[in-house]
């Protein structure tokens, strides 16, 4: 499936309780018929009234906790096989509502941001998430510099630029993402404010580069923006490969609108080989 563009693979293990090993994942998605961005692993249910619960892998084989794209192709494959439009979904990110109205407007409640530096993780103490130090380039003169840092289910750092297409992310983001400034690594995004509602987002996802369209990473600009009055609570968010719509609604929710589709559909005999 895809989410903007953004490879998703999923995988139904729901009866099953096999674990993919880090090598595993790789080697899945260095193939040409199965490669992604990132891989939902759906087993059953740990929760009551939840639907599944989901292992989420980039494509280097790391775990992760969150993916926006990836939850709302999980959500519209539930959706068509049951006929439920609305679903509890849960991931090491906690409890994830998704509500599917058509394969072009899928609702997913991300849950709430976390602001702590220690939340994020960051490596020190930083009591304003809202611009914290850290830069690229001379000290007098960095070409980036003070992003903004949250976690909405995983990490994010944000820089705020006149122009999304001015930096090399492709060079930069592996350095950002492994910076010892972020313990655990972090997503890292360049963001372009256009208006009171809109927002222009380029993302170097931890564990897969750059990509077409990063859900959480969306999610992150928004929630970074309003809180540097920026923006409004509600805003669309424009990727490379097209637009999420993004509100942060007054209880304090981040709640991710956007579209999924199918692409195939196979099986994964043992040891990841498609079939």
């Amino acid at each position: 499936m895809n989410g903007l563009g953004n490879e998703i693979l999923v995988v139904d293990l729901r009866g099953n309780s096999k674990v993919f090993k880090p090598q595993e994942v790789a080697a899945i998605a260095s193939r040409p018929e199965t490669h992604f961005d990132q891989m939902m692993v759906l087993y059953n249910p740990k929760t009551p009234g939840t639907t599944a619960y989901m292992r989420i892998y980039n494509a280097d084989g790391s775990e992760v906790s969150a993916c926006g794209n990836g939850t709302r192709c999980v959500g519209l494959s539930v959706a068509q096989s049951t006929g439920h439009s609305e679903m509890m979904l849960e991931s090491g990110a906690g409890l994830l509502t998704v509500k599917v109205g058509s394969a072009d407007r899928i609702t997913v409640d991300m849950g709430e941001p976390k602001f702590g530096w220690q939340d994020i993780p960051l490596n020190e103490e930083f009591r304003d998430a809202r611009a914290i130090e850290l830069q690229v380039g001379p000290i007098d003169n960095p070409v980036l510099h003070s992003p903004s840092v949250v976690n909405v289910g995983n990490p994010h750092c944000v820089f705020w630029v006149d122009d999304v297409n001015a930096h090399d992310l492709g060079r930069i983001g592996p350095f950002l993402e492994q910076h010892p400034r972020f313990p655990e690594g972090a997503n890292i995004s360049l963001a372009q404010i256009v208006s009171r509602d809109r927002i222009v987002l380029r993302t170097w996802e931890r564990g897969a580069g750059l990509t077409k369209a990063c859900g959480s990473a969306a999610c992150a600009a928004a929630v970074c923006a309003v809180r540097k009055k920026f923006v409004e609570r509600k805003v669309t968010v424009v990727l490379p490969g097209g637009e999420l719509e993004i509100e942060w609604t007054p209880a304090g929710r981040i709640l991710m609108t956007g579209p999924a589709e199918f692409e195939h559909e196979g099986v994964l005999a043992d040891g990841g080989a498609a079939t």
